[in-house]
């Protein structure tokens, strides 16, 4: 029997994207959160997707591959016949001006201002004005919706508003500011009783390494090291780059929004290899996963006033130990409000948790792994430890290079939501790169 550890090193199938790779798993993988791009049957644990990148092989494998001790006997799933296909969304390469004249939204309806139950969408910082944010924001007022999840840290390391992060402006971090007046963003949105979450992504930051080369993964020769895209990691050892994330984390707080999530807290993919490969800046001699519960717990610790959540991969529901990436269940779960794994029903390739065609089976692959991170909060709850409550990532988005695969919509979401909430998990949020959003009551 493999230990994930191997697998982890190993190829695991593709990923499938959101169109989140939220973003995507695998060697060429989703490494963009944000976007959705399907990957190489190389190596690798993947993450969301990307837009950017042309589909690869249409029958390339799934995002998810699991280790024999969590694959269970499939279910004999009656084959779901896919609908017609739409031609896809792409989100545009990068922010856009808005050029129309913003649409009227609809009367915000009343949400309870506490004790919120969120039920969010994901829109990335070129989405949060003019048009599409008054569609987005009138599409939350006619549903259950209520909350956004919007970018403040992105996928390149950019700070999306002026920041006031003295090392944000000593390397230009904040330069471009696709989101020209945030305090003003979060008033509209409050006033839509819009709960806020701030998206962190944390150490996956190009243009920091760009500009603070001492802050970046190093290989053991002395360069900065890079994955397999090219893309510079900073190192999660590193104090200064801890507090740097924190730092930003905290000011979104105080610039008015409800709730902070980190995303890409964690390593790089491939993480026996990137071990081989880098020279981390670790004196204290801390492990992966031990290295990432101590950033969740100094954020929780530096921000009592807003909520910490924090984005994993789906098979971190499922899997033992953390992947090779430092995320481990059992360490990060007590020391944040929020766990959210991406549990794409199109990253899992066909067989893993007992579902055959996981793409055709949404209902079945959300039940399984809910019910598998529910065990392992009963777990920790069990031992006298605090479990964060699960809020997962679900897809709205349509994978076409998975075969076979459907076309998502209003239906594929709505059978994911219910299999969460008979569970007894009524949160969640969707990912859709492009906002282009199927849901509807």
């Amino acid at each position: 029997m493999k230990t994930w550890a191997t697998l982890a090193s190993l190829s695991l199938c593709l990923l499938s994207a959101c169109s989140a790779g939220p973003k995507p798993y695998q060697n060429q993988q989703f490494e963009n959160r944000a976007e959705g791009i399907p990957p190489t049957p190389t190596s690798s644990i993947s993450t969301r997707q990307t837009n950017d990148t042309p589909h690869l092989s249409s029958t390339a494998p799934s995002a998810y591959s699991i280790p024999e001790h969590i694959t269970r006997i499939a279910r004999q799933s009656p084959a779901v016949q896919p609908p017609a296909e739409q031609p896809p969304a792409n989100q545009p390469p990068a922010a856009q001006p808005e050029t129309s004249q913003p649409e009227q939204s609809s009367p915000a309806k009343v949400k309870a201002k506490s004790a919120v139950t969120v039920k969010g969408i994901y829109v990335p910082a070129w989405k949060a004005k003019g048009a599409s944010l008054s569609k987005l924001i009138g599409l939350l007022d006619r549903t259950e919706l209520n909350a956004m999840v919007i970018d403040v840290k992105n996928d390149s390391g950019q700070i999306t508003y002026d920041s006031n992060v003295g090392l944000a402006n000593e390397i230009g971090a904040d330069d471009t500011k696709p989101i020209p007046d945030i305090k003003a963003l979060l008033t509209e949105l409050k006033g839509h009783q819009i709960y806020t979450i701030a998206r962190v992504v944390a150490f996956k930051d190009p243009y920091l390494c760009s500009v603070r080369k001492d802050l970046a993964m190093h290989t053991k020769a002395g360069a900065v090291w890079r994955d397999r895209k090219g893309v510079a990691w900073v190192d999660p050892y590193h104090p200064d780059v801890q507090a740097y994330n924190i730092a930003i984390a905290k000011e979104a707080i105080e610039l008015g929004f409800d709730e902070v999530q980190f995303d890409y807290v964690r390593f790089p993919e491939n993480g026996q290899k990137v071990d081989q490969e880098v020279k981390f800046y670790n004196p204290q001699g801390l492990n992966k996963s031990d290295v990432i519960q101590q950033f969740l717990t100094k954020a929780k610790q530096a921000i009592p006033a807003g909520a910490i959540s924090a984005d994993v991969f789906g098979l971190t529901t499922s899997a033992k130990g953390d992947m090779g990436i430092g995320q481990d269940w059992g360490k990060m779960s007590p020391a944040i409000d929020y766990i959210s794994p991406m549990v794409y029903p199109s990253h899992y390739s066909s067989g893993t948790l007992g579902v055959r065609n996981p793409d055709l089976n949404p209902y079945d692959i959300i039940k399984v792994s809910m019910q598998d991170a529910l065990e392992k909060n009963q777990q920790l709850e069990a031992s006298g430890k605090k479990a964060a409550q699960v809020r997962p990532w679900l897809q709205d988005f349509t994978a076409k290079w998975v075969k076979p695969h459907q076309t998502y919509g209003a239906k594929q979401v709505k059978e994911q939501i219910r299999a969460a909430k008979e569970l007894g998990i009524d949160q969640y949020l969707l990912w859709n790169p492009s906002c282009n959003y199927s849901y509807r009551d």
